[in-house]
């Protein structure tokens, strides 16, 4: 697939933005079931590799949704490793930000307000289920573009850019490898001043590290 390529000189506008970002969506929502499945088991054989994941105890990563890269046959991986799994819910009253609660086959769910499955708001409510962001070893979040500098578009809400603008700061953090096909891949992708730096990117293809 050829790469898009940004010649211009100034920073995209937001309208540019949000067209390359409808673009690298459809890329990904269009391709086959089957193709979603290999990149899946390629992308887990690229992360058990990695040391972050090979050291980390504590994990959160997403359940996919509108053709995302899936990260959850690394699971049964972690869990026989002793990891704890945990899963991004909606902070409840709260501006976009996020809770990580803890994870496993027993885990009451709902969707949330974008139909993305997620442990029932009672039940992450309870502390001793939740993990703060901080006190995690890795996040895995999702991409929709990244670029080989390792500048990353996500979906544009800013959750998770709002959760974690503490990692900005001096102190414990966990380590961020933000996932994706890797037909999201564009040449050059500008930063935005809001956006949380990345420790790693993987797709099924490849891993970067900024």
């Amino acid at each position: 697939m050829t790469h898009m390529q940004d010649t211009a000189a100034t920073p995209p506008t937001d309208d540019a933005r949000r067209r390359l970002r409808r673009e690298l969506r459809l890329r990904r929502r269009q391709l086959s079931a089957e193709a979603r499945r290999d990149a899946a088991e390629r992308l887990c054989r690229q992360l058990r590799q990695l040391p972050e994941i090979q050291r980390a105890r504590r994990v959160a990563l997403y359940l996919p949704n509108d053709g995302e890269i899936d990260p959850t046959p690394l699971i049964p991986w972690l869990e026989h490793r002793g990891a704890r799994v945990h899963l991004p819910v909606l902070k409840p009253l709260s501006r976009n930000q996020l809770w990580f609660v803890h994870y496993h086959s027993g885990t009451p769910m709902v969707a949330n307000r974008f139909g993305i499955p997620e442990p029932e708001t009672r039940h992450g409510a309870h502390r001793a289920r939740r993990t703060p962001a901080w006190a995690l070893d890795v996040i895995l979040l999702p991409l929709v573009g990244f670029d080989d500098e390792g500048q990353r578009m996500g979906m544009g809400g800013g959750f998770y850019d709002r959760t974690l603008a503490f990692t900005r700061r001096p102190g414990p953090r966990p380590r961020l490898i933000g996932l994706a096909h890797d037909c999201q891949r564009v040449e050059r992708l500008p930063a935005a001043p809001w956006d949380v730096p990345l420790d790693v990117i993987a797709s099924d293809a490849r891993v970067i590290r900024p």
